[in-house]
């Protein structure tokens, strides 16, 4: 029986025990799933976006499944910084696994007034920036490098926490994250994470509507409360990983993957791209224990293939583009 590779993975001086995180929007607070597994087996959670004030969210329906995923239009409902702060970090304190806080606002302040908050309470170990969501009225930051420069210098001014920037993979026709990234690396982010989800809308025709030529029905309701959503899951996995790679490319700084890993090879597949650590999140919705077992998957992907650490996956940065 060959040695167990050694899992720890650094990401901008935050030491973990496994490359596996649980993403934010789909682990809730962390709390919600300890009757169903030890949250210190995780590499780390990221929490539901927390905002200055609590949200109520979008109106439902919210989720709708998709063809190898979904889209969700939860709109960020979340209980708010100061109670978060009184309610849930104190239980999530006593965790020996790394409780990273994902942060959303409406202007750069609200991100500020955010972490600056945060940064008054123990029990966390960074900051995710989310400037990403595309289920939200209001600005997406991560559309504009300037935008992603601003929010992230201001929270870095205030923040003696590692700091994450989560981006969108909806910049546009071209398609290339570069920009961004290296906008969030030059404000001053410990690590980049991505993607967030891509928009979506699902269609649902109703009974007696006129019928056009091409036999479509032309009466059609959005089946989301909110019309448009964010689709996750297997169907945005190839994209995510060239993304990954592309920001791996142009920034110096550590890149957390995310997007529709639901096995141990899926993640395996993002770290060869260069990602130093994955955040699995859809594949929590069906399966709660998911982050745990894809973590095991991956130990044992490194371990037939005869690797000692869980870091040798990972390729050498290179402009070329990833082979699906």
């Amino acid at each position: 029986m060959s040695e167990a590779p050694d899992m720890r993975v650094e990401i901008g001086g935050l030491r973990l025990k496994s490359p596996i995180l649980a993403a934010s929007g789909t682990f809730g607070y962390g709390l919600e799933f300890a009757g169903l597994l030890d949250l210190n087996e995780l590499g780390g959670f990221v929490t539901k976006g927390l905002s200055r004030e609590p949200m109520a969210g979008n109106p439902p329906p919210r989720l709708v499944e998709t063809p190898a995923g979904m889209l969700n239009s939860v709109g960020l409902q979340n209980v708010g910084v100061d109670a978060f702060i009184r309610d849930k970090l104190p239980r999530l304190a006593e965790l020996e696994t790394a409780v990273i806080a994902n942060i959303f606002g409406y202007a750069t302040e609200d991100y500020v007034e955010v972490v600056r908050k945060l940064e008054e309470a123990d029990g966390l170990a960074a900051y995710e920036l989310n400037l990403s969501c595309p289920n939200t009225a209001g600005v997406m930051f991560a559309s504009d490098p300037e935008l992603i420069r601003e929010v992230t210098a201001a929270v870095r001014k205030v923040s003696r926490r590692p700091v994450w920037v989560k981006l969108s993979p909806n910049i546009g026709d071209a398609g290339d994250i570069a920009p961004f990234a290296q906008a969030a690396e030059a404000a001053g982010a410990d690590a980049i994470s991505l993607v967030n989800t891509f928009v979506g809308v699902h269609l649902e025709g109703e009974e007696g509507g006129k019928q056009g030529k091409d036999g479509n029905d032309q009466k059609n309701r959005r089946v989301l409360g909110r019309g448009p959503g964010g689709l996750s899951g297997p169907v945005i996995h190839a994209r995510a990983v060239r993304l990954v790679h592309q920001a791996v490319s142009a920034v110096r700084i550590p890149v957390v993957g995310i997007g529709g890993v639901v096995c141990g090879a899926d993640a395996a597949e993002f770290i060869r791209a260069g990602a130093v650590a994955v955040e699995i999140g859809t594949a929590n919705f069906y399966d709660p224990r998911a982050t745990v077992r894809i973590a095991g998957e991956l130990e044992a992907y490194c371990r037939q293939a005869g690797l000692r650490r869980v870091s040798d996956l990972r390729r050498p940065a290179t402009k070329e583009p990833v082979r699906q």
